[in-house]
């Protein structure tokens, strides 16, 4: 069964976090980064950035691919189809427009 495409945007961000999240929380328990929890968050994101390009490749995917269906959905369902007699305006509204040049 494949996941839904909620779900692997959730999985994707919870990880992504989690990969910030655990290792500021760890700094910040060391008495050097106490006073300094500004260098602490960027060696945390430095951190979390290299856990996500190296790990997080396969959530990253699907999450992306999930929200590409979903706009590719939203694009086709928002495109309605035209009826005859505005293809019949159309070309009607063309040949008057030619006509009116020559």
């Amino acid at each position: 069964m494949k996941n839904s495409p909620v779900l692997s945007i959730v999985v994707f961000s919870v990880l992504r976090l989690a990969a910030f999240l655990v290792p500021f929380t760890l700094m910040m328990m060391l008495p050097a980064f106490a006073g300094l929890w500004w260098l602490a968050a960027l060696f945390a994101a430095l951190i979390g950035l290299s856990i996500s390009v190296l790990f997080l490749r396969r959530p990253l995917a699907d999450a992306t691919t999930a929200m590409a269906n979903r706009r590719a959905a939203r694009t086709a369902a928002a495109e309605k189809p035209r009826s005859e007699r505005e293809i019949e305006d159309e070309i009607e509204d063309a040949a008057n427009d030619e006509a009116q040049q020559g």
